[in-house]
């Protein structure tokens, strides 16, 4: 059984409020879970203290079992020090501009140089 610590949802329509739970990777999002973790409320200001709640004894045990946070819960623990911070991700390859705009971009960087090389 692979296990997950992850976000389930909970909350109103655009009111959204997270329990922060450890999950087999199988079962759904807001479905079943074997123990919750605490809580996280976007609603709140990003230095407010109750923004991410954690039970960080907890935690611990389930990281040692063997469980895998998500990405957005590792940047959760990694804030609080339960484990080492992640790296922040860039965007996505497929956002990058592609060949031919990337052709564009370095000819016109090059006209660019040529004109204020030739004042």
């Amino acid at each position: 059984m692979s296990l997950k610590i992850r976000l389930a949802r909970g909350g109103a329509k655009k009111r959204p409020y997270y329990s922060i739970v450890v999950a087999d990777s199988r079962s759904p999002r807001d479905g079943r879970f074997i123990e919750r973790l605490g809580t996280y409320n976007p609603m709140l200001d990003s230095g407010h203290a109750d923004r991410v709640t954690l039970k960080a004894e907890r935690v611990q045990h389930w990281l040692g079992v063997g469980a895998l946070p998500t990405d957005r819960v590792a940047r959760f623990l990694g804030e609080a020090g339960l484990i080492e911070k992640p790296p922040i991700r860039e965007n996505p390859i497929k956002s990058a501009p592609k060949a031919k705009a990337q052709e564009r971009q370095k000819a016109a960087a090059a006209a660019a140089a040529a004109a204020g090389g030739s004042s």
